[in-house]
């Protein structure tokens, strides 16, 4: 027992230690367990003496993780995905998966095994995805939002394809019992989630009146329906999904997923040690040529596919790239997904270890490129105009042009205020937007302006600043509200010229440049609020009024987002 402690022990040190490097290189933690588990595995120091103890681990990590990623997809907030994120994430499953199936055949691969290549080249790493976009403070730029809806589409999918997989006979894939599994298997689901609504919230209530039997509550859901749906011959990983989801519902999901996730973590590491531990380093050498062949489809072809889709809905090309650039890598899900088939027998060791390393090169590649995207974005450019839409240039109707005393760059964020206070003082106003969709929808609305993309340098040109008195960039782009200010330097120095920064380097680099006035939203925040309790003290039915107000404000906001999809 202490020799299997102190292992395990020693392996999640070398973890932590090989997680910093990575934190460092700024890169995805993950890459340093899987390198934790080749390190510790029998090729090197061989550390690992009771595989099977990190395997148990392992298959609860995934429980966890997955429990958690339920948790987190309400089913009331897939309404709200978007068309073109569903659109996309759909289109890039089925081409990916198409492409990649024909490639392994190609490569003399058989046909369950082209498969399951070319589905898991097809998922893209959620969890990665969301840290680098946060990190980045771009969760809530375009591109940002339709990245997100479709890693959740993608997310569904996944998930439908592990349950048809761990419906399957050991070694078997297709049969009538199969279909009857998968009939028995959607009848289950649809019972857990009629208990979910009728029966969940009642028992998350007498449990929420503590914190501690809260959490050992959802751990409880999540292995009992973990363990039901393996005992049952399905995946266990599909349980603890379904577990997670009827609990998405709750009004405690917040309280559940914070507590849950220091525990996810520490055994999703050994998860992803034991993959690293599973690797063929011989065989892995054998197929290093089509690693590299694949890792580049993952890198650049998932992104083309991507840009390829929003470019025809109308999205300009640097949407399409930032955005494309979210599905460089492959997912924890696809690595899932081929040890679950390792377990059914439909593939071998090998492929796990193959894909694997596909997964070490796309997650480390694609980090570096979406970290580095702004930088990367103006050297390509002008190539990447053939995935605008031919008739989707940002040509501009002169006409809406004329008597403009304000120009309002972005209307996502604070522009509906400012539209609302420009029609009250009869202020002649344009909106520039780059998000088609919400455009159509502001016309609709008889608000004037116009579709554009503020990166573009040729955009700028066509706009006349000579006559205009102010100009206002919601926009958190640095890099786009320094175009916008060197612009109007060249041609029109007198403008008023008010932008929005996070950071206090950039708001006084922007201040360099010419702006007139550098909003900071935080600090705005913080003055607001003084202005509140200077004029309303202590007097709670004032907060109310003004709750009331700040709903209504918030419901006509989303509305035109929400309806511009």
């Amino acid at each position: 027992m202490m020799t299997m402690f102190f292992e395990l022990a020693l392996i999640v040190g070398i973890a932590t230690l090989l997680g910093l490097l990575m934190k460092l290189l700024r890169q995805p933690i993950i890459i340093g367990y899987i390198i934790a588990g080749l390190v510790t595995g029998p090729y090197l120091l061989n550390l690992v003496t009771s595989p099977q103890t990190i395997e148990i681990f392992s298959s609860i990590g995934v429980a966890l993780l997955l429990f958690v990623v339920g948790l987190n997809l309400n089913p009331k907030t897939i309404k709200e995905v978007g068309k073109i994120s569903l659109i996309t994430g759909l289109g890039q499953v089925i081409f990916t998966s198409t492409i990649g199936f024909l490639i392994s055949l190609a490569f003399g691969f058989n046909i369950i095994t082209s498969l399951y290549i070319s589905i898991a080249l097809t998922f893209s790493s959620t969890i990665i995805i969301m840290k680098l976009i946060t990190d980045k403070g771009d969760a809530d730029r375009l591109y940002g939002k339709i990245s997100i809806g479709f890693l959740i589409v993608q997310d569904i999918v996944a998930i439908l394809i592990l349950m048809m997989i761990s419906s399957m006979q050991q070694g078997s894939l297709f049969s009538m019992a199969l279909l009857i599994k998968f009939v028995v298997g959607m009848g289950l689901v649809l019972l857990i989630f009629f208990l979910g609504i009728t029966l969940l919230p009642k028992v998350t209530n007498f449990f929420a009146k503590s914190q501690e039997l809260l959490m050992l509550f959802a751990i409880s859901w999540a292995l009992i329906l973990a363990g039901l749906f393996f005992k049952l011959d399905f995946s266990m990983e599909v349980g603890a999904f379904l577990a997670g989801m009827t609990l998405s519902m709750s009004s405690y999901r917040f309280e559940i997923s914070s507590k849950m996730r220091p525990l996810r973590d520490f055994f999703i590491v050994l998860f992803f040690i034991f993959l690293g531990y599973q690797m063929v380093f011989a065989n892995i050498l054998n197929y290093i040529w089509i690693i590299i062949i694949y890792s580049l489809f993952v890198l650049i072809g998932n992104p083309l596919i991507v840009m390829i889709l929003m470019g025809r809905f109308g999205y300009s090309k640097k949407v399409g790239f930032q955005s494309g650039l979210t599905v460089a890598q492959i997912s924890e899900f696809s690595l899932i997904l081929v040890a679950l088939g390792v377990r059914t027998g439909h593939v071998t060791i090998d492929v796990l270890s193959l894909v694997t390393a596909v997964g070490l090169i796309t997650m480390a590649g694609s980090s570096y490129m979406i970290v580095f995207s702004e930088k990367i974005y103006p050297k390509i450019q002008k190539q990447l105009s053939i995935f605008e839409k031919p008739n989707k240039k940002e040509e501009i109707d002169e006409s809406k042009l004329k008597g403009i005393e304000v120009i309002l760059f972005g209307y996502d964020r604070a522009g509906s205020d400012l539209v609302k206070y420009m029609k009250e003082k009869n202020i002649n106003y344009l909106v520039v937007d780059y998000d088609p969709t919400l455009i159509k929808r502001l016309e609709e609305r008889n608000i004037n302006c116009i579709y554009g993309d503020v990166n573009n340098q040729e955009f700028l040109d066509e706009i006349n600043f000579n006559k205009c008195k102010m100009i206002i960039s919601t926009i958190t782009s640095f890099d786009a509200n320094m175009l916008i200010l060197r612009k109007i330097k060249k041609v029109n120095s007198k403008i008023v010229a008010i932008a929005v920064s996070h950071t206090v380097e950039y708001t006084f680099e922007l201040y360099k440049a010419g702006a007139t006035y550098v909003v900071m939203p935080h600090l705005v925040g913080g003055r607001y609020i003084s202005k509140l309790l200077d004029k309303h003290k202590f007097n709670r039915n004032k907060y109310i009024e003004e709750k009331f107000n700040n709903i209504s404000d918030l419901s006509y906001r989303e509305e035109i987002r929400h309806k511009s999809y």
